[in-house]
């Protein structure tokens, strides 16, 4: 039995809370930076010296005389500007398919709508922590030749030791890797690789979560493994999230089936945002030489 188009488009807007929830679970990147708010067209940030203080020559922060003046240390900033970018797309169905097809139609193109801005967003995120792969103020750190992980002469794969240089260039400019926030960013090729080598399944270094969601699958030397496709082949990246970066949003992903009774059904996704690469040295990106 044909629905009629009140009920076909009642079966619409309940799969839209749905697609909406979906659509959350299938963002990766988006969880590496913090979400702010915006209601500006042009976005201004600063990106902080990473120096720890000094009190400059002949004025050490160290052993300071009695009744002497304390010596001055100065922050300073490097203004950057970001202008927001609306990510959008819609598919159009007929009444006829809508209301007669043994596919829901309407439910699956409300899910692949939402899933292509989803994956844009994500693309943009991964574009800008990792520079598009050319690094220039991120940390980074490249693995030699014959030593990649699929390398054909296996003792040369060691990613362990790959990840923990990238921690060390991280750490060596004083952000935590370890607070929580810590993760390793990688696509499913690289995953594999990961997990098939004798040094990660032999020394334990890695175990799963009980829940996987948003691309997280285990824990690698304390930090928390997503693989995504978004990520480029042959590149990885250790971040510490929150403090690398900002999504500035003007507005969420939003989805809407917009009927034209008796004749079609417009499935439309939108969102509005522009990614901030505040904390440079919160990244390092590890570089495979034969990419």
């Amino acid at each position: 039995m044909a629905d009629t188009t009140g009920m076909a488009d009642l079966r619409a807007e309940n799969v839209e809370r749905i697609v909406t929830g979906f659509a959350m679970q299938e963002y990766v990147m988006k969880q590496l930076v913090m979400s702010q708010k915006s209601s500006s067209w042009q976005e201004s940030y600063y990106k902080e010296s990473k120096a720890e203080l000094e009190g400059g020559t002949g004025s050490s922060v160290k052993g300071v005389p009695r009744l002497a003046g304390f010596p001055y240390g100065e922050v300073s900033w490097t203004k950057a500007s970001s202008y927001l970018e609306k990510y959008g797309m819609e598919g159009v169905i007929s009444w006829e398919d809508a209301v007669t097809n043994n596919i829901d139609v309407i439910a699956r193109t409300l899910l692949r709508i939402a899933r292509a801005v989803v994956k844009a967003v994500d693309s943009e995120i991964w574009d800008t922590l990792s520079e598009g792969q050319t690094p220039s103020t991120i940390n980074s750190v490249t693995i030699p030749a014959g030593s990649e992980w699929d390398s054909a002469t296996v003792a040369n794969r060691d990613p362990i030791q790959d990840v923990l240089n990238a921690i060390r260039e991280i750490e060596i400019d004083n952000y935590n890797v370890h607070n929580g926030n810590g993760y390793l960013v990688l696509n499913p090729t690289d995953y594999a690789n990961l997990l098939g080598n004798a040094n990660v399944r032999n020394a334990g270094q890695f175990y799963t979560d009980d829940v996987t969601k948003n691309g997280q699958c285990g824990r690698l030397l304390g930090l928390k493994v997503v693989k995504s496709n978004t990520v480029t082949n042959d590149y990885a990246m250790v971040v510490v999230a929150k403090e690398c970066g900002t999504w500035k949003e003007a507005k969420p992903l939003s989805v809407v089936t917009i009927e034209d009774p008796g004749i079609k059904y417009t499935i439309r996704a939108w969102e509005v945002g522009t990614t901030q690469l505040t904390n440079p040295e919160a990244v390092c990106l590890i570089e495979n030489t034969q990419a």
